[in-house]
Order: structure tokens, then C-alpha cells, then sequence
């Protein structure tokens, strides 16, 4: 009687819930790799003078302003389930025309900014283009695209970095410099607590984070996208116009990357065709470590900065530890492969 009764109680009670029965599992998920940036600010913090303090701080978030920007466009292609490898030549190919604007045609701030912003977006146009209606791979498509740009930045100049004062290949000197009103864009600073403390770029970059993540988190177009990239067919049985999301998709990514490029023009001050090379990469570092955030496992906004963030703070780290520069990508690799297999590994063994 008594174990029929126990049998009884114990069918009564409530089973456990899924995300119960391995709670160490579903926090290791979330908050994984959380715990990995903060274990690593404190271990540089200890190992090293100075890298708590606010300069420090401002200047990670100034050394990935940048490179986080690009991340939140490549982030929009990854959200409709495509890729942009174009984003690094787009950000130089911005730089180069937005010197070549001022330096060589003497055209004002105003001007170089619309003629940069207008290159992303028909770049991104172009991309979206190809891949929807041509059906060429956005892989392929996109790489093609970088090389292209990459050639094309160089015709004008003849592969020569743009200055004030330059000579140009006819042999003429160049009359134009970079306006003020635009170097600001890159070099200024605001006051916050200290005098001259967050850079303007900085600022650019929470604006536009936060902008992309309300976007695509609460607005009807944004969820469409995510929708688009999880499952395209059923999207388009159900009448959504798949096609123009994943166009839309690209020109945001060009947009940004040349947002990226104007920045960095106005914080060199001058048009280097060998300034962007390490974009792509780091971009595409953080919009990957995105996924391992909060265990989202999909292309998010506030997971790619805070990969972009997680990039910044391994680089000044390495840097103020004296690592050798030629060791660096080598560990951000390292990092990433883990953080993704991590999270992903666990994932897939919840799901079973």
C-alpha cells in the first residue's frame, strides 16, 4: 500500500523542465563566453599596468569602432543567411574616394561623405544584384567583388596612397586638403568625465549598434530577414518578397563598410590603399563570435559587438603583454574556433 502510494505521488509531481534538467549546461551556453571576455579583462588587468584604466578602455573601443561597424553590415547578410566578403575593399575603396574627392577634386566634407556612402550602397546593390537574380553563390560573388574593387581603388592614383600636396601621374600637384569639418569625423573627441575621453568614432559605433539591433529585433522588416535566412522557401510560400530582403541585406552591409571607410580616412587623413587590409578578417571575427553571445547561435547585433569588443580587448591585451604582432592572429583564430565549438557542441547535445 505504502509503495503504491509513493508510486502514485511520485507520478503526480511535475516533471522537470528541459532547460532543468542540466542547468550547468544551459548557463555554460548562455553566459559562456561572457564569463571568457570577463576572465580575460581580469587577466590582463593583472598582468599588466594599465589596461583597466579609462585611456585603455577607450582606446580598445577605438581600435574596433571600425572594425565593429563593418561586423554589423556583414552581421545584415548573415541574418538572410548570406555572406559579404566584399566589406573589407569597400571600407578602402570609401577611403580612397573620400581623399581623392578632397585632395584631388577640392570638393568640401559634405560631398566625400555622400559620394563614399553612395559607392556602399550601389556596391551593395550590385552584390544583392548578382547573387539573386544571377544565382551566383554570395561567396563567389562577393569575392569577386573585392578583387574588383581592390583594382579599381588603385586605376585613379596609379596605386599611389592620396595625400595633400601630391603628384598626381600627369605629373601635376594636387591642390585639394581634407576639410576639417571631415577630419573631425575621425579625430575628434567628447568629454566624458575626462576631457577629450570618447572619440567620435565611438560614438558612431554605439549609434549605429543600437540602431542595427532595434532594427532587426523589433521592427517587422528585420524579423522578415530572420526569417528569410532560416528558412527562404517557406518565406516565400507565405508571399514575402525574399529576393528584395536579401538585396536590402547587402546594400546595409555596403553601406556600413563605406561608413567604415570614412571614418577611417578622417582619422589617417589621408587615402592608404594598404589600411584596410586586416578589415575583412576582423569583421568577419566578430560578426562570428556574435553567435556564441548569450548562447544566441544565430547572426545578432548586440552578439557582434560584443565580439567586436571581445576582439579588441585580446589585441591591446596581447599588445601591452609585448606579444609578437605575428602571433596575434594566430590566437584570435584559436579563440574563435573554440568559442564557436563550444557553444555550438553544447548546443547540439541540449537539442538531443
Amino acid at each position: 500500500m505504502d509503495s503504491q502510494l509513493a508510486e502514485k505521488t511520485n507520478a503526480d509531481r511535475p516533471k522537470p523542465a528541459a532547460g532543468a534538467i542540466l542547468p550547468v549546461r544551459h548557463l555554460a551556453i548562455r553566459y559562456g563566453f561572457l564569463a571568457l571576455l570577463f576572465g580575460l579583462i581580469v587577466f590582463f588587468s593583472l598582468a599588466t599596468r594599465g589596461f583597466t584604466s579609462p585611456q585603455a578602455a577607450v582606446f580598445i573601443l577605438q581600435s574596433v569602432s571600425i572594425t565593429g561597424i563593418l561586423a554589423l553590415g556583414v552581421t545584415a547578410t548573415l541574418v538572410v543567411g548570406g555572406f559579404d566578403l566584399s566589406i573589407g575593399s569597400i571600407a578602402t575603396s570609401s577611403m580612397m574616394a573620400a581623399a581623392y574627392v578632397m585632395v584631388v577634386l577640392e570638393q568640401n566634407a559634405l560631398v566625400a561623405v555622400l559620394a563614399c556612402l553612395a559607392i556602399g550602397a550601389l556596391v551593395g546593390l550590385i552584390n544583392g544584384l548578382i547573387i539573386c537574380y544571377m544565382r551566383v553563390p554570395d561567396l563567389l560573388a562577393t569575392l569577386g567583388m573585392m578583387f574588383l574593387l581592390i583594382g579599381l581603388q588603385r586605376i585613379p592614383t596609379e596605386g599611389r596612397s592620396i595625400a595633400a600636396g601630391m603628384t598626381m601621374p600627369d605629373g601635376s600637384t594636387a591642390e585639394g586638403t581634407f576639410s576639417p569639418a571631415f577630419l573631425a569625423l575621425g579625430r575628434h573627441r567628447f568629454d566624458f568625465f575626462i576631457d577629450n575621453l570618447v572619440p567620435a568614432s565611438v560614438v558612431v559605433l554605439l549609434v549605429l549598434a543600437v540602431l542595427i539591433w532595434f532594427f532587426l529585433e523589433y521592427t517587422r522588416f528585420g524579423r522578415m530577414m530572420y526569417a528569410v535566412g532560416s528558412n527562404a522557401r517557406a518565406a516565400e510560400f507565405a508571399g514575402a518578397p525574399v529576393k528584395a530582403y536579401k538585396i536590402w541585406a547587402y546594400v546595409i552591409s555596403g553601406v556600413f563598410a563605406s561608413i567604415g571607410g570614412i571614418l577611417l580616412a578622417a582619422r589617417l587623413g589621408r587615402g592608404d590603399i594598404a589600411s584596410g587590409n586586416n578589415l575583412l578578417l576582423d569583421a568577419v571575427a566578430a560578426a562570428l563570435i556574435g553567435f556564441a553571445v548569450l548562447g544566441a547561435a544565430k547572426p545578432n547585433a548586440f552578439g557582434t559587438a560584443i565580439g567586436a569588443l571581445f576582439v579588441g580587448v585580446l589585441l591591446q591585451g596581447l599588445t601591452m603583454m609585448n606579444v609578437p604582432y605575428y602571433t596575434q592572429d594566430f590566437v584570435k583564430g584559436a579563440v574563435l574556433v573554440i568559442a564557436l565549438v563550444f557553444t555550438f557542441a553544447l548546443l547540439g547535445r541540449t537539442a538531443r
